[in-house]
């Protein structure tokens, strides 16, 4: 394979039953397609996108309400009388429960009816976040709890999704349909920082907060999307043998090292998502620009300037990522691991000014955290990417698991309590001065994971033109359908794929 040739991503997940259709089929094929188009699923396009867009709101919401917790964290450990270590416990269990039950529904949605399953998570999803808002004063262990359980939902909808948008797309069409499904996290995370902060405000009471970001879905829309999904063929029952295909996953070492590069990402995002907000409040605090939290409710300006920078820089992340990717791709083939190791690179010394400067300048320390969650967020697309032309169709979804509990157990999992523990170990008393100084030393860790993930995604270009190249020749042998390595595909009628 040339390094300078476009390569396709995976094999679609329906194809035609010839492999042997040259370029005068193809021409007439092209000449002859219509407007409304068939994806390579046989789902026609606008469906296709009708499914990307409620499933993009949906991980949207997931985030908001994952990081509002955060963004009213001042108002939390005022109001329980909690330390940073206990603070940190707050989404520490939560991304456990995510973490350590994500294989089971990867392993799931690989075999069953994955429209029952994402339903059932985001209605489980919704009751226990309204319940965590009614977590009375003395009771800091049922907060503990419900945010446990939130991990419950969203373990069943994270690990499906993306598999759902790589049935339904393939190659450049995958990799923009991600981007759009990925801008979600750092949009969705800013604005549980935006809204989780001005509703405590104007509530005086932090427990709307949670509850304004609640949403079961209507009848009508999650029928709609239900529909649409009911399109696509179902995951077929594997063979006790099939199923050892899981251990070759073990042995892909770009997807093991971009897994590793991927939960250094997820240790600097899991840090900086939960105590960013409260490290500018006490670094402004420190300064004497706020005063200190001494009322049932803070001053939430800093929370609402984070989020906005998290919303503006994901974005920017995100689209300049994938665009350098594209670009660079031209010229090698492992283009998406480099771009990931330059992020996160670049990112580490921005991260260090931002956290030194925080007590001699507050404007600085805003623009040193722009470029680097701008440069943080360039890797979300692209590694989604690489997980899902590294890996065969058949075993995306327990790939997209145990990425995602290897990212978690390293990475955000422990993160956000390992710097409460060490903040609460150099803290030498409960001044303002140590209570904002403890934290800053602690959060310096940040800045050397970031240089340790980049190392794991160069690593990743060193074999990354292999195992492509194996899962685009992979091809099974016990299955009645047959994916050829041209990439072609055919149109199916719904009728005979409809679950």
């Amino acid at each position: 394979m040339s390094r300078g040739e476009p390569t396709s991503d995976s094999a679609p997940f329906f194809s035609s039953d010839s492999e042997a259709e040259g370029p005068e089929d193809q021409g007439t094929a092209t000449a002859n397609q219509q407007p409304d188009e068939e994806s390579p699923s046989g789902v026609s396009r606008g469906r296709a996108l009708v499914i990307v867009f409620v499933l993009c709101y949906i991980n949207l919401l997931n985030y908001m309400d994952r990081f509002t917790v955060a963004g009213v964290l001042p108002d939390i450990e005022h109001y329980f009388g909690i330390n940073d270590t206990e603070s940190g416990l707050l989404q520490t269990v939560f991304i456990c429960s995510y973490m350590f039950l994500a294989p089971v529904f990867g392993y799931l949605g690989d075999r069953y009816n994955r429209k029952y399953i994402m339903s059932g998570g985001i209605t489980f999803w919704s009751l226990v976040t309204l319940a965590s808002s009614y977590t009375p004063k003395e009771h800091f262990w049922a907060l503990l709890l419900t945010r446990g359980l939130v991990g419950v939902g969203e373990a069943s909808y994270s690990t499906i999704a993306p598999t759902i948008i790589a049935d339904l797309y393939v190659k450049g069409k995958r990799t923009n349909m991600l981007s759009i499904f990925y801008f979600a996290i750092p949009v969705g995370s800013g604005l549980g920082y935006i809204v989780g902060s001005q509703v405590s405000s104007r509530a005086k009471d932090w427990h709307w907060a949670l509850r304004v970001n609640i949403h079961t879905p209507q009848r009508s829309e999650n029928h709609v999307c239900m529909i649409h999904l009911n399109t696509l063929l179902p995951p077929k029952q594997l063979s006790p043998r099939r199923s050892l295909i899981s251990i070759s996953l073990l042995r892909s070492c770009s997807f093991m090292l971009s897994t590793f590069g991927f939960t250094a990402v997820a240790f600097v995002t899991g840090s900086l998502a939960l105590w960013a907000p409260t490290f500018l409040f006490r670094a402004a605090v420190f300064n004497g620009e706020r005063a200190p939290c001494m009322e049932a409710h803070c001053e939430s300006s800093d929370s609402l300037i984070f989020g906005a920078i998290t919303c503006i820089t994901g974005v920017l992340g995100v689209a300049s990522g994938v665009q350098v990717s594209r670009q660079l791709r031209k010229k090698t083939a492992r283009a998406d691991p480099l771009v990931c190791a330059a992020g996160l690179l670049l990112c580490a010394p921005f991260l260090y000014l931002a956290i030194m400067f925080a007590q001699a300048s507050t404007v600085a320390t805003y623009v040193f955290i722009f470029f680097g969650e701008t440069f943080l967020s360039m890797n979300w697309a692209i590694v989604a990417d690489i997980l899902l032309y590294v890996v065969v169709p058949t075993r995306r979804s327990t790939a997209e698991a145990l990425q995602i509990v290897v990212s978690h157990l390293l990475g955000d999992a422990g993160s956000p309590y390992l710097i409460g523990v060490i903040s609460d170990s150099l803290r030498k008393n409960d001044s303002f001065l140590w209570q904002f100084r403890s934290l800053q030393y602690s959060m310096l860790l940040c800045a050397f994971v970031a240089v340790v993930g980049g190392a794991f995604f160069l690593a990743t270009a060193v074999y990354i033109e292999r195992d492509r190249e194996r899962a685009e020749n992979y091809a099974p042998t016990d299955e009645p359908i047959v994916v050829p390595k041209s990439g072609r595909s055919t149109r199916v009628p719904v009728s005979s794929v409809l679950i």
